[in-house]
C-alpha cells in the first residue's frame, strides 16, 4: 500500500531559516524543541501523532494524536508544550526557545507562524525531505514506530479508532520519558536527566549529531 507523505510544502507559508544547522544540543531545557510527525493506521482511516521534543534532555514535552492534517495538528501541541512547561514551574522565557521542525505545510502556515511570534518564539525550519536537518525528531519517530506501534506492549489488539493510538501512545510517552535509558544523556531517563540540571547536579556535556542520530 501507498505511504503517506507528511512533509508538504505550503504555499502560502512563511518559510523560516534553519537556525539549528543540524547542531541537535542545548545548555539547559526550553532552548531548543524539536517537532515532526508521523502516522499509523487504524481500521477508521490513518491517524498522524506529532511530538514535541526538548534536545536537552530528550524528553518528549508534549504531544498530540489527530485524524486530520490540519494546522491544528501541530499548534495543539505546541500549547500543550508551554502549559506543561509552566504546570512544572519551568516557563519558557521570552526569546529563548528555537521551535525546529521541517517545512511540512503545518509548520510554515501562517497560523503557527503567528503563534511563535505571539509567544516570543524562533521558528526555524530545515529543508524539504531531508530528514538530517530533523534528526532528532525522526529519531523519536522511529523509536516510536518500533517500539509503540509496532508492539503489543502498550496495546492489545489491532488500532481501530484514534482512541487506540492516543492509549498506547500515553504509556509509550510516559516509559520513553521516566525509564527509557538513553545513551546520548548518560544512560538516564529524560525527566531524571531534567530533575538532576534543575538540582544543580547535571552532567554539563551535550549530545552531539551522532548521537542524536543514534538515539537510544
Amino acid at each position: 500500500s501507498k505511504g503517506v507523505r507528511t512533509t508538504v510544502r505550503s504555499a502560502d507559508g512563511v518559510r523560516a531559516e534553519d537556525l539549528l544547522n543540524r547542531q541537535f544540543s542545548a545548555a539547559e531545557p526550553n532552548r531548543v524543541w524539536v517537532t515532526d510527525f508521523t502516522y499509523c493506521r487504524t481500521w477508521a482511516g490513518w491517524v498522524y501523532v506529532v511530538f514535541i521534543i526538548d534536545v536537552f534532555s530528550r524528553r518528549i514535552v508534549a504531544w498530540h494524536a489527530s485524524t486530520s492534517k490540519t494546522v491544528e495538528l501541530v499548534t495543539v501541541p505546541l500549547r500543550m508544550a508551554l502549559w506543561q512547561r509552566n504546570r512544572e514551574g519551568h516557563p519558557v522565557k521570552a526569546a529563548e526557545l528555537i521551535h525546529h521542525s521541517d517545512a511540512g505545510s503545518q509548520y510554515t502556515s501562517v497560523t503557527l507562524t503567528e503563534r511563535l511570534r505571539l509567544e516570543d518564539i524562533a521558528a526555524s525550519i530545515g529543508t524539504v525531505g531531508d530528514a538530517y536537518d530533523n534528526a532528532l525528531a525522526e529519531s523519536v519517530n522511529g523509536l516510536y514506530k518500533t517500539e509503540c506501534i509496532r508492539t503489543t506492549i502498550f496495546h492489545s489488539g489491532p488500532y481501530k479508532t484514534v482512541s487506540d493510538v492516543e492509549f498506547a501512545t500515553a504509556g509509550w510517552v510516559d516509559w520513553y520519558n521516566n525509564s527509557r535509558l538513553h545513551s546520548s544523556i548518560g544512560q538516564i531517563p529524560p525527566t531524571e536527566f531534567e530533575t538532576l540540571h534543575y538540582s544543580g547536579l547535571g552532567p554539563e556535556d551535550q549530545p552531539t549529531l551522532e548521537a542524536a542520530q543514534n538515539l537510544g
